[in-house]
């Protein structure tokens, strides 16, 4: 009996230390990475909001407005790559306050856009500032976390989202409201004037307090590093020798990885980019209304991508834990398809939707990083986001497209649906020893 007990208190005292280690460096990092996302994303998508007034003040149409939101993609696409390169020999915290000034310079830049080629080409040198900082950042927590305590870490970073959604909606249709004809300003050349600020801030935040890795970091003791060093080593063990950097592009899981983040990212946005047109069309009127409104399935999704995050970190499974929300949510894009003039219902299910949508993004990451480590996932994880993310391009676009040719939105709703089912579907091709751990 003695030597159970005296054997359950050793094990108890390296996970005790585990966990309050782990917890150190949760307390120091990813509150500031979720804060820089949240400024991020909302430079990104605020582009929807702008839309209410700026469409009509400078005659864009719905395929204009669409294309331009879209080509914020292509450039992603094109330096996101390099970009997270740079960052794996530059250092993190260098290279993401790089990005976060230079992108909050180019959104504020978009206060003075007065053409459709304005427009586009703004939208396509915002992409190419912010290049590589969603996949900087997730290849950042590989090397802190290792792969079961990763979802978690992941749904958390990836709540921003929401909470961009969430404060950022309201904020931006009362900046709008409340600034029209300041100083000649329409209020969303104001609205990207203002936005534009955290960024600048934030970018210089991160240069004084983001450590490059857990060797640099000065906060933590010498046990404490070699303890998180083990755990990461222990992760990574026998991945690096087979995934080199030139093997990456012929590795066909790295292009099914590629299919079902494209499917996952053209519902997410969708969802954001059209969000408060969408909850303008069911009657809705007054920016700040549209924006509050459009606040609540925001706050449905925090609460749906944390729990199941959890859930799968605890459980150890991926594959259900992905294909559940997906599944809900192309059904919360059919349903708000079906009662466009109904803003109860239609709020109801853009909140399944987003609830859905957005719980696939962080949960999804949890596939690539368990079969890729060190220099190839820098590789990996930038060319998976950047082929993902042309879904970016393409969503918008072509609901702009759509909505013109049959001056609904309903058969975009369709499309949107389909495609997360197609995801949904190419999760259930991935094997289940490959990434449940």
């Amino acid at each position: 009996m003695t030597a159970l007990t005296a054997t359950s208190g050793e094990e108890a005292g390296p996970v005790a230390e585990t966990d309050k280690t782990y917890a150190k460096v949760f307390w120091r990092i990813v509150p500031l990475l979720m804060l820089c996302y949240v400024v991020a994303y909302l430079d990104r998508v605020n582009v929807g909001f702008a839309k209410l007034q700026m469409s009509q003040d400078l005659g864009f149409s719905e395929t204009v407005y669409g294309l331009g939101a879209g080509l914020f993609f292509i450039g992603y696409f094109l330096f996101e790559v390099p970009s997270n390169i740079l960052l794996h020999r530059l250092g993190a915290r260098v290279w993401i306050a790089r990005i976060m000034i230079t992108w909050g310079l180019m959104s504020a830049a978009f206060a003075w856009v007065q053409t459709p080629i304005t427009f586009y080409v703004m939208r396509f040198l915002l992409g190419i500032a912010e290049a590589g900082f969603y996949p900087g950042v997730i290849l950042y927590l590989t090397y802190w976390y290792p792969a079961q305590r990763r979802a978690k870490i992941i749904a958390l970073f990836m709540s921003a989202i929401p909470v961009a959604g969430i404060f950022g909606n309201p904020l931006s249709g009362w900046i709008m409201d409340l600034f029209q004809g300041a100083s000649g300003f329409h209020g969303w050349q104001w609205m990207f004037i203002i936005e534009a600020l955290p960024a600048l801030v934030m970018g210089l935040v991160v240069l004084a307090c983001l450590d490059n890795g857990i060797r640099s970091a000065k906060w933590l003791d010498e046990r404490e590093k070699q303890l998180l060093e083990r755990e990461i080593a222990a992760d990574q063990k026998g991945t690096e020798s087979k995934h080199a950097i030139g093997a990456i592009f012929s590795d066909r899981r790295v292009w099914l990885m590629c299919l079902i983040y494209f499917c996952f990212v053209m519902g997410q946005y969708g969802l954001t980019f059209w969000m408060p047109t969408l909850i303008k069309a069911t009657g809705v009127t007054g920016n700040l209304n549209i924006g509050l409104f459009s606040a609540i399935p925001f706050g449905c999704a925090i609460v749906a991508m944390n729990l199941i995050g959890r859930s799968a970190d605890a459980r150890r499974e991926r594959r259900w834990h992905l294909v559940v929300p997906a599944l809900f949510g192309a059904l919360g894009f059919v349903i708000a398809a079906s009662f466009v003039h109904n803003t109860v219902v239609s709020v109801a299910a853009l909140s399944l939707a987003a609830a859905g949508v957005l719980t696939c993004a962080p949960l999804f990451w949890s596939l690539p990083t368990s079969f890729l480590s060190g220099a190839a996932a820098a590789v990996g994880i930038a060319a998976i986001n950047s082929v993902g993310n042309l879904a970016g391009f393409v969503s918008p676009y072509l609901i702009g497209f759509l909505k013109d040719a049959t001056q609904s939105t309903q058969s975009g709703m369709y499309v949107l649906a389909g495609m997360l089912v197609v995801g949904a579907v190419a999760v259930l091709r991935t094997p289940a020893k490959l990434v449940n751990r």
